[in-house]
């Protein structure tokens, strides 16, 4: 009889979950903020506010659940490296758990990262490891993993698999059940965007799981793939990238789960960034430009409701704070260097904004 036993001592393990555990049970929820339109419209706009997680975006749930899904799965250990191809939102989430953890984190970016995104990473612990190549972050984290004994988290495969799409407080659960008392407590419509595919994918398959009435419209920026590649059904459909931080992809990432999509809207970086600026003021504070994308389309749907006569709810996500971008949406040399023309963009929204 032949025995092999790789039996681990799982003490680091059940004390990882628990800690990540906790900062779920801290920072439990978000808030979901209504938008304020005209009474008449009979259509109420929601913003699920992302920004107020411990590391200020959305992708703080995505880190979190990345961590859980590969600790349960026996690839993070005690020690063990992370490294990550981000140089974005996901990165300094990651490397705030990785501290947490006690676990080195590298991220994988762009040698054209600006400085103060990688200070934000390095403000948590991390590391950035800089390439000259934009297009090979991820085959140099994966290299980078495998010579350092580490585990490359790989985001843009992972994120659709890692979440409890079922329950368990992820973003459409928490959604659902703070619209409960609302006016209309079941929404029309959600509209996200898509950066890996993975909060799309969670909303999909949750709405359809508890038999909800609610379309799902993901938006996406100009100069990614994902929409050309949903509207052609075409996975390996590509593109330039994206000036919407946080979403668009050059590529179809393998977390997009484009049957679960019931709607895609495309929308110009200029009209993100003049919607943005115009509901920035609207609030009284500085929203990011992936949250302008999202208004775009959100505003849209409700105009369409309208022009059917029809009431309901649309929720959306607020996905990040504007104080990161002040050199770049709200700068306006920074636009005129990026050769958008906001004022045209502007008049091309008119139609969808209240006076």
């Amino acid at each position: 009889m032949d025995s092999i036993d790789r039996t681990r001592d799982r003490r680091w393990t059940d004390w990882a979950i628990t800690t990540v555990e906790a900062d779920a049970n801290r920072s439990a929820d978000t808030h979901l903020l209504p938008f304020p339109l005209p009474p008449e419209w009979s259509v109420d706009l929601y913003l699920k506010d992302e920004s107020t997680h411990p590391t200020g975006s959305l992708k703080h749930r995505l880190a979190r659940s990345l961590f859980l899904y590969a600790i349960c799965n026996g690839w993070i250990d005690e020690g063990t490296p992370v490294i990550e191809a981000s140089s974005g939102s996901t990165a300094v989430s990651e490397a705030y758990f990785a501290r947490m953890l006690g676990l080195p984190f590298t991220a994988v970016m762009p040698e054209s990262t600006s400085r103060s995104k990688i200070a934000e990473i390095e403000r948590y612990g991390g590391k950035a490891h800089l390439v000259r190549d934009a297009a090979g972050v991820c085959a140099e984290a994966e290299r980078l993993a495998a010579a350092t004994g580490g585990h490359f988290m790989d985001q843009f495969t992972y994120a659709e698999r890692a979440t409890d799409w079922r329950g368990n407080n992820n973003i459409a659960e928490s959604v659902f059940e703070q619209m409960r008392l609302e006016r209309h407590p079941v929404p029309a419509w959600v509209v996200v965007g898509a950066g890996t595919g993975g909060t799309s994918a969670t909303i999909g398959r949750y709405v359809r799981y508890r038999r909800h009435a609610t379309n799902l419209c993901v938006v996406d920026p100009e100069h990614s793939a994902f929409f050309a590649g949903w509207r052609d059904g075409d996975p390996e459909a590509t593109a330039d990238g994206s000036r919407i931080e946080g979403i668009g992809r050059p590529r179809v990432e393998p977390s997009f789960v484009p049957s679960l999509v019931d709607r895609m809207v495309r929308v110009d970086d200029a009209e993100s960034i003049a919607c943005l600026r115009w509901a920035s003021e609207r609030l009284g504070r500085r929203l990011g430009g992936s949250t302008g994308t999202n208004l775009v389309a959100a505003l849209l749907l409700i105009a369409e409701m309208r022009g059917r006569g029809e009431g309901g709810s649309v929720v959306t996500l607020l996905c990040d704070s504007g104080a990161r971008y002040g050199a770049t949406y709200f700068d306006d040399d920074w636009v005129a260097g990026q050769g958008i023309d906001l004022e045209a963009a502007a008049e091309r929204l008119a139609p969808l904004l209240p006076d």
